[in-house]
């Protein structure tokens, strides 16, 4: 069922995001009520994990394959409003087409399903999860876990306020090369840290100076696929994978790598719980054209222990240090010196969370009712230090945050910028 269709903006530029009010952050949400045309007991063992699968393009087709070739572990429902998308995903997991679902709230009726792994579009990943821990279930949710900062806090809270477990997609956690490289960092291998360096790629699509409205492809549920975002005519480039370069659903590269690298400088800095506090940008936006994030970032962040991270267009994290550096990125660890990587930590040193697998440890965490490793709160720090470095190229001026508030300091345009007004009925 798709949600009515209330009002129509212009599309979203980088004026228009500068004019975004603020609204409260501990409102309720608001769903469009719906009764499930049908519920269907799977009457599994207790002792297998069934999952709902909500988005199956690209990566929720990858994580649903992941997820269903795990022992003791069942994809039971898929939902996408492509037709196309949810076809192959039925398919493909073999699934009665009652089993397949156009609107996420069917799968979350259901009372058979365990847990949900959320893939849809960055301005749909925090409505959807909230639902789900409401209804009782246990949330793999794909990075970058938020669209605007005040929605993250939200989200935490209700996480924790149901007792659900909740995995954030940043799956270079369970990477062995990351957690090596940051064990080193916060064990003193490279002395004091003092710098840290991240890289992300530039928009990666074509920005075409001019667009026009197409039709709306039959077996798609546009106005759905938009749910809480402004109302806007459809075009191709406007879904699918190249949302993330429009500021209405998505904030670039920048949230895009972003929510990967910047998630492992957090982690190596000991930073999981706070942000930096102060935050200089310069970015380079589209005049004109159907995409409006930046097309590249160069973003200073402080934090109050004086360590410095600078993001400029590259890939991959570097940590500086008084004694020596060390270089991560997906396959890759170097270090200077050399021998730091064959320095073993002690018994009695710091051991950081251990992961071999993103998703088993999401499906071990469900059993034991343990934290995952990219928690809610860790997920919505990492995406913050994403957003704060938007928020700080838009304005093009230097910001002071304060990361236990979790406002700006001294600076009412910039904190309306935490939030985004949403289209009815669709609000929190």
């Amino acid at each position: 069922m798709s949600s009515k269709r209330i009002s129509k903006t212009t599309n979203l530029t980088r004026r228009d995001f500068l004019k975004g009010s603020a609204l409260a952050a501990g409102a309720a949400i608001a769903w469009p009520t719906i009764v499930p045309s049908s519920v269907f007991g799977a009457d599994t063992p207790s002792n297998r994990i069934t999952i709902g699968c909500i988005g199956t393009g690209g990566q929720g087709s990858s994580n649903m394959r992941g997820f269903n070739a795990k022992s003791g572990c069942q994809v039971v429902a898929v939902c996408d409003v492509d037709a196309g998308h949810r076809e192959s995903a039925r398919k493909t997991v073999g699934l009665d087409p009652k089993s397949c679902y156009n609107d996420f709230r069917e799968v979350l009726a259901r009372n058979d399903i365990d847990a949900v792994s959320i893939a849809a579009p960055d301005h749909w990943h925090v409505p959807t999860s909230i639902a789900a821990v409401r209804t009782g279930k246990d949330v793999f949710c794909e990075k970058p876990l938020t669209l605007t900062i005040a929605e993250g806090r939200t989200l935490v809270n209700e996480v924790k306020r149901y007792g659900r477990v909740f995995q954030t997609g940043s799956q270079q956690r369970s990477g062995s090369e990351f957690r090596k490289a940051c064990e080193l960092v916060v064990n003193g291998r490279i002395g004091k840290l003092h710098t840290m360096r991240v890289g992300i790629s530039g928009n990666n699509r074509k920005c075409e100076p001019t667009w026009i409205p197409e039709p709306v492809p039959e077996g798609f549920d546009y106005d759905l696929w938009l749910g809480p975002a402004p109302w806007e005519p459809y075009h191709t480039q406007r879904c699918h994978y190249q949302f993330r370069f429009i500021l209405e659903y998505s904030g670039g590269q920048m949230t895009n790598w972003g929510a990967h690298h910047l998630d492992i400088a957090q982690w190596g800095n000991q930073s999981d719980d706070t942000g930096p506090v102060e935050i200089r940008g310069k970015g380079e936006f589209p005049k004109t054209g159907l995409f409006t994030t930046a097309l590249n970032a160069e973003v200073e962040y402080t934090y109050a222990s004086g360590v410095k991270m600078f993001l400029s267009k590259g890939g991959g994290t570097r940590f500086e240090g008084t004694e020596g550096s060390i270089y991560v990125n997906r396959g890759k660890l170097e270090a200077e010196p050399v021998s730091l990587l064959t320095s073993v930590i002690g018994p009695d040193e710091i051991h950081l969370y251990d992961s071999r697998d993103h998703k088993q440890n999401f499906l071990d965490c469900i059993k034991s009712r343990k934290d995952p490793i990219c928690n809610a709160e860790i997920g919505h720090r990492s995406s913050t230090v994403c957003h704060l470095g938007n928020i700080a190229m838009l304005l093009d001026r230097p910001l002071k945050w304060d990361p236990q508030a979790e406002r700006f300091i001294g600076d009412d345009e910039a904190n309306r910028m935490t939030w985004r007004p949403r289209r009815a009925p669709w609000r929190l």
